[in-house]
Formats: C-alpha cells, sequence, structure tokens
C-alpha cells in the first residue's frame, strides 16, 4: 500500500506541477495523507472516495458562500452595525454551523456502509492532522516571505 501512495505522490505531483494550482496541490496531499492513514484496500477506496469526495465538495461549496456571505460582514466596522444586523448575521452564521454538521452527518452515515466505524474515526484523526500541517506549512511559508 505505501508502494502505491508513494507512486501516486511521484505521479500527482508532475501532474499538479503541469497544473500549478495551489488549491489540486492541497488536495493531493490531502488525500495522500488520507489514504496512508485509513490504509483502504483498494475495493475499499473504490468505495470510500465517491462518498468522501461528494462530502468535500459539499463542503468546498459551503465554505465559499460563507466567505462571499459572512467574511464580508466581519471586514465591516462591526460596532456600528445594527442590532437588527447582528442578528441577521448570527443566524446565517448559526445556520453554516448547522449545514456544516448535517454535510458531516451524512458522511458518517454513507461511511459506514463502506468503512468500518474504526476506519471512520481513523478519518477523523487524519482529517485533523492535515489541518494541523497544512497551518504549519502556511506559518512557515508566511515566516519566510
Amino acid at each position: 500500500m505505501k508502494n502505491l501512495i508513494l507512486i501516486f505522490l511521484v505521479l500527482s505531483s508532475g501532474i499538479l506541477s503541469a497544473q500549478d494550482s495551489r488549491h489540486d496541490k492541497i488536495k493531493a496531499l490531502k488525500v495522500a495523507l488520507i489514504t496512508e492513514a485509513l490504509d483502504l484496500s483498494s475495493a475499499d477506496a473504490e468505495k470510500f472516495w465517491p462518498v468522501y469526495n461528494a462530502y468535500d465538495e459539499k463542503m468546498d461549496a459551503l465554505r465559499s458562500n460563507e466567505r462571499k456571505e459572512i467574511h464580508k460582514a466581519f471586514k465591516e466596522d462591526l460596532a456600528k452595525m445594527s442590532e437588527k444586523d447582528a442578528n441577521a448575521l448570527i443566524d446565517k452564521v448559526q445556520a453554516y454551523k448547522t449545514k456544516e454538521l448535517e454535510y458531516r452527518n451524512e458522511l458518517i452515515k454513507g461511511l459506514r456502509k463502506v468503512i468500518s466505524a474504526n476506519k471512520i474515526i481513523q478519518l477523523s484523526k487524519a482529517e485533523e492532522e492535515f489541518k494541523r500541517q497544512l497551518l504549519e506549512r502556511f506559518k512557515k511559508h508566511r515566516e519566510k516571505g
């Protein structure tokens, strides 16, 4: 399995450098980390990735909308925001958090049909590890430049 991951990384790094897309590189790193952490068989991977990718696409769209709608409001002078607008913003934030939880519940429900509960827990750990590594890389990059 580790040889498969190494081959995937070598091939994807060549493809990704041609595409020169930061988002694609990040996604490839995430896929590699999750694949290695879960140690999925080929049969399990065929079932796992469509379910996970559907979740990931929903979350990307949700985060994109959230950035456009909510984070834009945080750039304004919040002290001057009316109580009505503040309440509306709180409701929007809560709606996005509710949607995130709904998508996560759908993911877990779908994954329970294709991988073990232990692997689902390992997935959560791998996702947290990926976030940690990504933040560390971002921090190092900011310190350099």
